[in-house]
């Protein structure tokens, strides 16, 4: 297998596994860790904020490594996952560009923060699809 076609598998690897490392371990330590909830929030919003980014280039790399030059899906898993990859392509956006800055600005945060979780969670089951997709036609005996 060469790395054209190793790259949506990795892609995909790289998006769900950071979004789990992130939200499910990254933020809890900080809050439970940090001097303070507003350090901890902080830093927790640069940490979303660079997931959000990473996102977006690993949907990229997915949506390039699924078509080839005439448009056609290059792989099977191209067929049924590119609108996952859209999707959580759209979450990591809203995420970044609707959610984010109204809890910077204090806006109802019991409300941004709880569409900040959905998107997030929303995100993050289109990742987990999107490896699914992308690695549900290897072999574990495949070489090379």
């Amino acid at each position: 297998m060469d790395w054209k076609a190793r790259l949506p598998v990795l892609s995909a690897a790289l998006w769900w596994g950071s979004l789990s490392a992130i939200g499910f371990m990254a933020v809890p330590l900080l809050f439970a860790n940090a001097a303070s909830p507003a350090t901890a929030g902080a830093l927790a919003a640069r940490l979303f904020e660079a997931q959000s980014w990473l996102g977006l280039v690993c949907g990229v790399l997915l949506l390039m490594g699924a078509r080839q030059a005439d448009g056609t899906a290059t792989m099977g898993w191209a067929n049924g996952a590119v609108a996952y990859v859209l999707l959580g392509m759209l979450c990591a956006l809203l995420q970044e560009f609707a959610i984010a800055p109204r809890i910077v600005a204090r806006q109802d945060l019991r409300f941004w923060h709880g569409a900040g979780t959905a998107v997030y969670a929303a995100q993050w089951l289109c990742a987990l699809v999107v490896l699914w997709r992308t690695t549900s036609g290897l072999s574990p005996r495949a070489s090379s």
